[in-house]
This record gives C-alpha cells, sequence and structure tokens, in this order.
C-alpha cells in the first residue's frame, strides 16, 4: 500500500502558487509559455486547446495511460505523493494528458496543438537548479490529416521552439526511450561551453491516443519542456529561488524577458554534517525530508551536496557509537549551504537551520547536536 500524505502536507503543496497560472497573478513564466504557444500555432495555424487540469490526478493518468510499466520505478512512494490509493499529485505535466485527449475525442477537431502547463511535484536534490515543486509544459499537436506526423515535424517543431524561446541557441538532441513517444529524444542546448538539457520529446506513441479513444487516423508529435530552466536560461538566473523572491527588486524583474540583474548576493553559510542513513538514500530523498521539515525556510537551503558516502561496516566502532549507527547503513558526509535571497543569516539562525537538517535526515539513535549560539 502507497504511503499517502498527511492532511498537513497535502495543504502544504496545494497552497503553493503555480507561476504559470495568470490568475495568480503576472510572472514572466507566463511569457516563455505565451511565447511556445504563439510560436507553433503561427508555424502550423492549428487550432489551440489549453488544459491545465487538476493538480490531483488519478494514478492511472499519471502512469497507466502513459504507457508505463506496472513495476516501474517511479509509482514508489518514494518518488511519487500519493493522497489515496487511486489519486497522487501529479509528477510531471504530461499527466494532464490523457484528460486533455479524452476530451479532445468528445469534440475532435483535424489538426490542434494541446497546451497542458503547470506545477508539478516530484522527489529532487536540493541545489541552485532544482526544486521540488518546478513549473513544466507539455505540448502536443494532434492530427488526423492525411500523412502522419513524422520525425521531419518533430525536427521542425523543436527548431521553432528553440528559436522563440532562446533565439541564436544552438541544439542538439539524442535519442531516448519514454513510454508515451516513439523514436523519443532529448533536447539540448548549448550554454557557456556545456550542453544543458530543456526537453524531452517524440512521436506521439499511438497506444496513448488509442487509451484517450483516438481513432487510428489520428497521429501526433509530444513534447515536455522544463519551464523553470527555460526561463532561467533565458534571463541568465543561476538560482531557481530566485523565480518565487519576494524582494521587489526581483519581482519587478519578473514581469518580463529582459537579462537579470543580480540585485544581491548574499555571504553565504556553509555547514558540514556527518550522518548516518539507509545505504540507497539518494540526495534526493534527503532534499525531500529537509523541505518537509524546514516548511517555508528550507528557502534559505541553497544546497545540501553528499560529500562523501562510507558504508557504516567499515567505520571503527567508536565512529559508529557516536552515530548511533546500524553496519547496514551508510555514513554521509554533508556540505550543507544556507543563504538567504534577501538578507544575511546570523549564525544562530544558521545554527538553527543546521541542527533541524541534522534532525531531519540523520538516522541514527544518538544525536549529536552542535552549539546553537
Amino acid at each position: 500500500m502507497p504511503v499517502h500524505l498527511s492532511v498537513d502536507q497535502l495543504a502544504r503543496d496545494l497552497s503553493i502558487r503555480d507561476l504559470t497560472d495568470p490568475a495568480a497573478g503576472p510572472h514572466a513564466l507566463q511569457l516563455v509559455l505565451d511565447r511556445a504557444v504563439d510560436a507553433l500555432a503561427q508555424q502550423w495555424g492549428c487550432e489551440v486547446r489549453w488544459w491545465r487540469g487538476e493538480r490531483i490526478v488519478t494514478a492511472g493518468d499519471n502512469y497507466d495511460n502513459l504507457g508505463y510499466r506496472g513495476d516501474d520505478v517511479t509509482r514508489d512512494a518514494r518518488y511519487t505523493r500519493y493522497v489515496d490509493d487511486r489519486r497522487m499529485l501529479r509528477s510531471h505535466s504530461t499527466a494532464l494528458i490523457p484528460g486533455a485527449l479524452r476530451a479532445l475525442a468528445t469534440d475532435p477537431v483535424d489538426d490542434v496543438l494541446l497546451v497542458c502547463p503547470g506545477i508539478v511535484y516530484r522527489r529532487d536534490s536540493i541545489d541552485r537548479l532544482h526544486t521540488g515543486t518546478p513549473h513544466q509544459l507539455d505540448l502536443w499537436r494532434v492530427t488526423r490529416r492525411p500523412a502522419p506526423m513524422t520525425t521531419a515535424d518533430l525536427d521542425e517543431m523543436i527548431t521553432v521552439l528553440v528559436d522563440a524561446l532562446l533565439p541564436g541557441a544552438q541544439h542538439r538532441h539524442e535519442d531516448r526511450v519514454h513510454s508515451y513517444t516513439v523514436l523519443g529524444r532529448q533536447v539540448d542546448v548549448a550554454r557557456d561551453g556545456e550542453w544543458i538539457e530543456v526537453a524531452e520529446c517524440g512521436l506521439a506513441d499511438p497506444r496513448v491516443l488509442r487509451r484517450a479513444g483516438m481513432d487510428r487516423a489520428y497521429s501526433g508529435l509530444a513534447l515536455g519542456m522544463g519551464l523553470d530552466r527555460m526561463l532561467m536560461l533565458r534571463k541568465g538566473i543561476d538560482d531557481i529561488r530566485i523565480l518565487r523572491s519576494t524582494d521587489p527588486a526581483v519581482v519587478v524583474q519578473l514581469t518580463h524577458l529582459a537579462p537579470y540583474r543580480p540585485v544581491s548576493a548574499m555571504p553565504a553559510i556553509r555547514r558540514d554534517l556527518s550522518v548516518a542513513v539507509d545505504h540507497d538514500d539518494q540526495a534526493e530523498d534527503l532534499g525531500d525530508r529537509v523541505r518537509d521539515a524546514l516548511g517555508p525556510a528550507a528557502d534559505c537551503v541553497e544546497s545540501v551536496e553528499i560529500l562523501a558516502r562510507t558504508p557504516c561496516s567499515r567505520l571503527p566502532p567508536q565512529a559508529l557509537q557516536r552515530l548511533g549507527a546500524r553496519s547496514d547503513q551508510e555514513n554521509l558526509l554533508l556540505a550543507v549551504v544556507l543563504r538567504h535571497l534577501d538578507r544575511t543569516l546570523t549564525d544562530h539562525e544558521a545554527n538553527q537551520l543546521r541542527d533541524r537538517i541534522y534532525a531531519a535526515v540523520h538516522q541514527g539513535s544518538a544525536h549529536q547536536w552542535a552549539a546553537t549560539s
């Protein structure tokens, strides 16, 4: 049986603002979204249908109706925020696609761009580029024109989007396997001497269309992208927390797509922790625990990095005793970087946050609390 979110956890997650939704106020993410949709609609001359859906979806739409295997590891409660045995907080914007396709099947057109944007909930590490509540966008072109969609159409879609969102950027693609596409790809763009992933795409798997009630005359293109990363690339933002800053000098810069001008550089405070965890715990597990434990104060955590991991079976007895660790656990050395976006943290505040993080991630029976002065 999956582990369910508590009432308080669900209320907290549902209260997080969806920055793509104009009803909650303007944000530059909406400008990225609109540019993507406008560019494709103008290129293809097709109808556009928006489908925002609900944050709580069935596990069927998040997994089964997209072709995920019944034993897929992503279904585990470590990766998924279950509301009950049948429902969950959507873990990707593609979970909105089955509903959008069913609506299309009941009100069909010959050529349409389905637009499914919004906040999603996922397991992720804590660093300057990742968050547990990112914003994603799925764009699916579904058509019943005589000639089915091909990889040439997919090439066109990628080029139009990159040119519209990151003018002049060089891009490439590599083969990838997705449960809901055929001939899947990952799209990367070049930035500062490295390749950065910006989208996953492919030809829409006919089985996904059939499950939604689309007849065999339909074919399609399927593309999903991270809107946060696209905006950060467009504006030159290097810390994802900035997208939710309430500093007026930052907020005003998140109403347009001009390059971001840093407002201030608050000093970072580093604290190293030695903790015992289960042997299969990863940075993403630690990130979830820290977010749950700190709540809104998690915005002060710039990163939680695993510097070293050592099987506890290799530790000397005194170290095992100090940690209260079992021999089947692992000892992690963590570097925790704390930095408030708008002001300088005091040492006292930093130490309090460090101790709360320690309590959240350490799974030994002994606790080494540091001084909080």
